[in-house]
């Protein structure tokens, strides 16, 4: 034991003699009143004072940068939940109409979701999950609890590409709900317009406009959208007529495939007239 302490003593005495001499000092310290001593005492005491203070503040800084960043984590994992709520929210109301539209419906309808879009402004196509093993044929109306939304164009076996009504190479006949008026409905790059509509027709601004049913393609009416403007052309007898669609082709998402073909005969008639 003796041995040890003689070792450590040997080894640590500078260290040990210069902490007896600051605790001597320290002592001596607080217990000189004089003035001289007092004033580097205060001057030793604000040192450290300001010392520990840095470092306290400089502790402090570091702490509340990393509460800072874990409430920023915080509140961007609450912005993420409440997107993907509010996105279950829109979904749940479409599917809620589309369930609606089915549960009233007596008609072969298939569900399907679109897997893309075209972002063309003047060819308007989606990519639906639904192809020739679920029944989807080429000349099926494409609609959602809103309305029409195209016509299947080509099918694959899981998959289809319809045209919307956005697709300048798709035409309809259509009509007025109100005055059973019938026309032709094309995409003309920037509105859903009925061509050579005759001036005497008695269409209205917000007219309610349907699919006809002398239609080749479509064997009941479809809700299609409403007049937005009567154009009257100067010369000649027809108007052209602006119609404003009541499917907001942009945020479609889920939609139903019409089971139905009116006639294939029909059909190739009409696709050949379109492709011309």
């Amino acid at each position: 034991m003796i041995r040890f302490l003689v070792s450590i003593w040997e080894n640590f005495k500078e260290y040990v003699v210069l902490v007896v001499l600051l605790a001597a000092s320290l002592i001596l310290l607080s217990q000189n009143n004089t003035q001289g001593i007092q004033r580097v005492r205060s001057v030793a005491f604000g040192t450290f004072a300001s010392v520990t203070s840095i470092f306290t503040d400089f502790f402090n800084i570091s702490n509340l940068k990393k509460e800072n960043e874990e409430l920023r984590r915080t509140n961007a994992e609450i912005m993420l939940q409440l997107s993907r709520l509010r996105e279950f929210g829109i979904v749940n109301e479409d599917l809620k109409g589309l369930l609606a539209l089915k549960d009233s419906s007596n008609f072969p309808l298939i569900s399907a979701t679109i897997v893309s879009k075209s972002i063309s402004k003047s060819q308007g196509t989606i990519t639906i999950n639904a192809g020739l093993n679920q029944g989807v044929k080429a000349g099926m109306p494409v609609i959602t609890d809103k309305g029409l939304v195209g016509i299947i164009y080509t099918t694959a076996d899981n998959y289809s590409i319809a045209r919307t009504l956005n697709n300048v190479d798709l035409k309809i006949t259509v009509k007025s709900e109100r005055t059973r008026e019938n026309a032709v409905m094309k995409w003309n790059g920037d509105w859903l317009v009925m061509t050579n509509v005759p001036k005497t027709y008695n269409l209205k601004k917000g007219d309610r406009i349907v699919t006809s049913d002398i239609s080749s393609s479509i064997p009941f009416p479809l809700p299609v959208g409403l007049v937005y403007e009567v154009g009257n052309v100067q010369q000649g007898i027809f108007n052209e007529v602006k119609v404003q669609s009541f499917v907001n082709f942009q945020k479609v998402e889920n939609l139903f495939i019409l089971g139905i073909v009116k006639d294939k005969e029909i059909d190739k008639i009409e696709f050949n007239t379109l492709n011309k």
